[in-house]
């Protein structure tokens, strides 16, 4: 398999980075927009290399909460959506409550969560369980009943029970689903995990989340350090999507054409 990318698809993105900060000089300088509101690129950058061991601390604490909180929801929303497939009544008696669950506003549900696990590693877990699970199960049950009743029928003519169509139509047909609503949990843990140390986070033995900072830059009025703050959430992001991506591919690349590379 070929994995080379065309030139443009890399020349590209580096134009439009170019562009980007050229634009925000152009307007910080050009307008006169003090630094402490909005920094240049370069002081952003020297805030990173400055807090570069908080940072560090920051994000493998916020990391780990997000990598937890995401797996949970992978398996959870997977096995769930294949209950949810494989009895009607079922669905319609616990898919609501799913939905319910995802439109609760999540600072409402967090003093809640922090009562019952404690501040800290547990408590943001569970809020970014409760963020980056409703993706995973909805896209999952809707590729577990987008089956072409074609292939159903099939099945049926050649007597095979319900486990069989699970495990050798549906679910194969639905993985592709499944990863679509995983890549846009793993966009989502990071947020969820920051979110959560706001809320339910703790600095205990000076391991503090990435939300920690946010607020200890912010009373401090250190905005390059604020940036590059959420300048590392956002390679936090990256690096969780850019893994469910690379899963996706290595899963899908013999079968389905939305792997397959084009000429």
């Amino acid at each position: 398999m070929n994995l080379r990318l065309p030139w443009s698809h890399c020349l590209f993105p580096v134009v439009f980075a170019v562009v980007i900060l050229g634009l925000w000089y152009a307007v910080v300088l050009g307008f006169g927009i003090p630094t402490y509101l909005l920094p240049l690129p370069h002081e952003i950058v020297a805030a990173t290399a400055a807090e570069r061991g908080a940072l560090g601390i920051a994000l493998a604490t916020t990391g780990r909460a997000a990598l937890y909180g995401l797996v949970i929801s992978a398996g959870a929303g997977f096995l769930l959506a294949v209950v949810l497939a494989l009895s009607a009544r079922l669905r319609w008696a616990l898919y609501p409550y799913v939905l319910l669950l995802q439109t609760v506003p999540v600072v409402i549900l967090t003093p809640v969560l922090v009562l019952w696990l404690g501040p800290g590693l547990p408590s943001v877990t569970a809020v970014t369980f409760l963020i980056t699970f409703f993706p995973v199960t909805s896209n999952t049950v809707h590729g577990l009943l987008s089956t072409p009743h074609a292939m159903l029928d099939l099945f049926r003519v050649y007597d095979a029970g319900r486990l069989q169509e699970m495990l050798h139509l549906r679910i194969p047909y639905a993985l592709p689903h499944y990863l679509s609503g995983l890549r846009i949990a793993a966009s989502l843990a990071p947020i969820g995990a920051i979110a959560g140390e706001f809320f339910a986070g703790s600095s205990a033995e000076g391991r503090g989340g990435l939300g920690y900072l946010v607020i200890v830059y912010f009373s401090r009025h250190e905005i390059p350090a604020l940036f590059a703050t959420g300048l590392t959430a956002c390679a936090l992001g990256f690096t969780f999507v850019g893994a469910v991506a690379g899963l996706s591919r290595f899963a899908l690349r013999r079968w389905h054409d939305s792997a397959r590379p084009r000429e």
